[in-house]
């Protein structure tokens, strides 16, 4: 019931009273913003990948404006020497009001990513998204088979074969990329695991497949046993450095991070920003109240 009220009444609080909660894991409201965090974990090790906050919009005429935010944001972090990559929510770009338009849009920044061989992860939304997506993905994989990645969601029930459907893509020159993550959207029971224990099963079975099959992968998690499960399976897998990487959220278990890093693992932290950081933020107390404790713990106690 707590985390449900502070769901419910934080979006009519001051955007001021907010980014008190929501300032330790977004970079800011622009790119420069993002940049001067990205410099700050380069210069301790690690990669990132930066994502223009902005989803579900409601008119093309927005696509259009976060489209040319990417291009920008590309062409300065390159300008910058920032180490790392890109990651965006296709429908920040119209998925569910015109999809070739979001396609076109996105293959747009693809390209130019690619024309300085970069790359970009296309972020998995919700379940009325997920076959879209997919689809999408499949046709830039096809024209930029190095450049462009798809999250999976590991507490859907179909995600497993979602991950045996897509490995007629992958090549051992040019392997499938996928960041692996336990997923945060309410789905009903019938579509998706709800439980701890069962979501990371499930998880660790979705990555021991993707071992299995020599593909590229970001272990997206902040959950200790996952962790340790996944050391086990590098080991059990012999898995060379280059073809996996653990991932993070900006700002979360800090602790838990370096103690990866310091085991000799690649991190990659992802760095939210813009001005849409208020919608973003009580929109995902709205899909998973249960953050809510989380948040209000994380500001009395750091990691």
């Amino acid at each position: 019931m707590f985390n449900k009220l502070i769901a419910a009444i934080l979006p009519w609080f001051p955007k001021r009273f907010v980014w008190i909660f929501s300032k330790p894991y977004i970079a800011g409201e622009t790119k420069e913003d993002a940049i001067k965090v990205s410099k700050e974990l380069n210069a301790q090790g690690m990669r990132v990948t930066l994502d223009v906050l902005g989803e579900f919009i409601k008119d093309l005429s927005e696509a259009e404006a976060n489209k040319k935010e990417y291009l920008d944001l590309i062409e300065y972090s390159v300008k910058e020497k920032i180490n790392g990559n890109f990651s965006l929510k296709p429908t920040s770009f119209g998925l569910l009001i015109d999809k070739e338009v979001c396609y076109n849009h996105i293959r747009e920044i693809v390209e130019l990513a690619a024309s300085h061989d970069n790359f970009v992860r296309i972020d998995m939304e919700d379940s009325p998204c997920t076959d879209l997506e997919i689809e999408l993905f499949r046709k830039l994989k096809a024209e930029f088979p190095s450049s462009v990645g798809l999250v999976l969601q590991a507490y859907l029930k179909r995600n497993h074969e979602d991950i045996k459907g897509m490995l007629d893509l992958n090549r051992d020159e040019i392997p499938l990329s996928f960041r692996l993550c336990k997923g945060i959207y309410v789905e009903p029971d019938e579509i998706a695991y709800k439980k701890y224990e069962e979501i990371n099963q499930h998880f660790l079975e979705d990555l021991e497949l993707i071992f299995k099959n020599r593909v590229h992968v970001g272990i997206a998690t902040h959950d200790k046993p996952l962790i340790d499960g996944a050391y086990k399976l590098i080991e059990k897998y012999d898995v060379p450095k280059d073809m996996y990487e653990f991932q993070m959220l900006y700002g979360v278990t800090p602790r838990l991070r370096k103690s990866i890093l310091d085991k000799g693992h690649h991190m990659r932290v992802y760095v939210p920003f813009g001005k849409e950081w208020f919608g973003y933020s009580t929109r995902r107390l709205k899909e998973n109240p249960k953050m809510a404790s989380h948040i209000i713990k994380a500001v009395f106690y750091k990691g």
